[in-house]
């Protein structure tokens, strides 16, 4: 499963950004441009380091939690569930806020190429780290990860189209490759780190995402040549004394606030909740002051501040649907490991196997949805109602794991494997619908001014989604679980059907969207 990829499934790709046409801009490297199945070379460099990436990040995921909620003598964090769960989603909400300075800092500062190969070492670095068995190198781990997943995320997909002219046709279809060429990641991660994790200890399981993450790296490197966007330079560089005044402000910036937490920390104030409780408030305070910018800016026209009002709709259906899908590295993932079977035909898996369906589920319906589109033709339904459609199905994939465990308490009763199987077909089903059809809208309804940005506004969404989560899930192992499911998957669930109602006018609202 990608999380996120900015053109997911390359059904509606990102609009041209001024790198790809601008003449000054690096042209993609010719000589080699349909050498990976009819795509440029790069295209093949890109996604096998998102395939180690997605590797690396989804299958230290899938086990972070239930490293979290293990006891410590069995070398886990010996936290309660809903801590745990609420640790591991707001790292996530860590990684989507730093990675809305991601896109800044390489038009800026490093450069597409070196922003990604940065990000990439520090995210290494963060799993090598965590391979070490202290809680405190846990916690300098993530923190790395955090920040070289911040600088890898919005700038690795950037690359993608910037292999591609702006005329070629061939872009759709390169990014549909690169989607699926990734998901394999997301598929294998889970199952090598959780089999580990199982078998060996946490910390080799972290080990084992250190070592892909590695070899994305090693091939990303030896590829480069293939790569446009490669020169060290920024692609709209400050000039040099500005360069050197942000330098300076962001190295000091970090030093202030390190040596600021840690003083909170020494003193007992900064406590794991209130760290989790403060990122939660930034998420929703930042999104908040995003639009308040773009609705008041003088750069933006009434005609595009109208098209902002349904972007707010659409951003917030994506809060609900994420809130969702993010659980199914969390609270689903410790429900499979007490409530679930762990056994196919006779044969044992480990309970954090299940988050590979997920990835295996997209990877599988991603050409079928696309398929069903592209012979709907101008049939097919409104870009809102795939989305509201998309939510309802996250509401109902939360609704379902109410059925299995009610009436029943405690870990004695194991449902079927098929329950969360099934969870997580109807999750990624509406994973699919959401992000083509949000993606593509918000590129369309983001005012001209602030075209560039959209992709930060995205990652807003999502941190938000991930701010939420980390509140909610406190109560995960405090209510019972067919409360806590069928209460969230119902609310998802009317959040879908309201969006199903507001149809008509954002039809109206939403135009040139269809």
């Amino acid at each position: 499963m990608n999380r996120k990829t900015p053109e997911l499934l390359g059904v509606h790709a990102l609009p041209p950004t001024t790198a790809e046409t601008d003449p000054s801009a690096e042209a993609p490297p010719p000589g080699d441009d349909r050498a990976f199945f009819g795509q440029p070379r790069g295209l093949m460099t890109l996604s096998g380091l998102e395939v180690w990436e997605r590797f690396s990040f989804l299958g230290m995921q899938a086990i972070l939690v239930l490293y979290f909620a293990d006891t410590v003598a069995h070398d886990g964090l010996g936290m309660d569930a809903g801590t745990a769960a609420s640790v591991s989603a707001a790292y996530g909400t860590l990684v989507y806020l730093v990675s809305v300075a991601g896109g800044w800092l390489a038009d800026r500062l490093l450069g597409s190429y070196r922003a990604v190969l940065w990000g990439g070492i520090l995210i290494a670095c963060g799993h090598y780290a965590m391979a070490v068995p202290t809680a405190t190198m846990t916690w300098v781990g993530l923190g790395l990860i955090s920040a070289g997943t911040g600088l890898l995320k919005p700038n690795v997909a950037s690359m993608v189209g910037k292999l591609y002219r702006t005329e070629d046709e061939r872009r759709d279809a390169g990014f549909a490759l690169y989607y699926m060429g990734i998901n394999i990641g997301s598929f294998l991660g889970p199952l090598i780190t959780g089999w580990l994790g199982d078998h060996a200890g946490w910390h080799w399981g972290f080990s084992a995402a250190a070592f892909g993450m590695t070899l994305g790296l090693i091939q990303y490197v030896l590829g480069r040549r293939h790569l446009a966007g490669r020169k060290n330079s920024a692609e709209y560089a400050l000039p040099p004394a500005s360069m050197r005044r942000v330098v300076v402000r962001l190295v000091v910036g970090v030093l202030v606030v390190a040596a600021v937490a840690t003083a909170l920390a020494l003193a007992g104030w900064l406590t794991i909740d209130r760290f989790v409780d403060v990122l939660t408030i930034v998420s929703a305070v930042a999104p908040v002051i995003y639009f308040a910018v773009m609705f008041r800016s003088p750069r933006v026209s009434s005609e595009e501040r109208g098209r902002l009002r349904p972007y707010v709709v659409l951003f917030l259906a994506s809060v609900v649907f994420n809130f969702i899908l993010f659980q199914a590295y969390s609270t689903m993932i410790l429900l499979a490991s007490t409530n679930a079977r762990t056994e196919v035909l006779g044969f044992h898996f480990p309970a954090s196997w299940y988050a590979s369906a997920l990835g295996a589920f997209e990877v599988a319906l991603a050409p079928v949805v696309a398929a069903t589109w592209a012979k709907m033709g101008t049939r097919q339904p409104h870009a809102s109602n795939k989305i509201a459609f998309g939510v309802v199905l996250g509401g109902l994939s939360f609704v379902l794991m109410a059925l299995p465990t009610s009436g029943h308490s405690g870990d004695d009763y194991k449902m079927a494997a098929w329950w969360i199987v099934g969870s997580f077909l109807l999750l990624g089903l509406g994973d699919i619908l959401v992000e083509t059809s949000g993606l593509s809208a918000s590129t369309k309804l983001a005012p001209r001014a602030f075209a560039s940005q959209t992709m930060a506004l995205w990652f807003l969404s999502l941190a938000l989604a991930n701010g939420v989560q980390a509140q909610v899930v406190k109560l995960y192992g405090q209510v019972s679980n067919p409360a806590y499911f069928g209460v969230n998957g119902a609310i998802a669930v009317v959040a879908g059907a309201a969006v199903v109602a507001a149809a008509p006018w954002l039809r109206r609202t939403m135009h040139p969207v269809h």
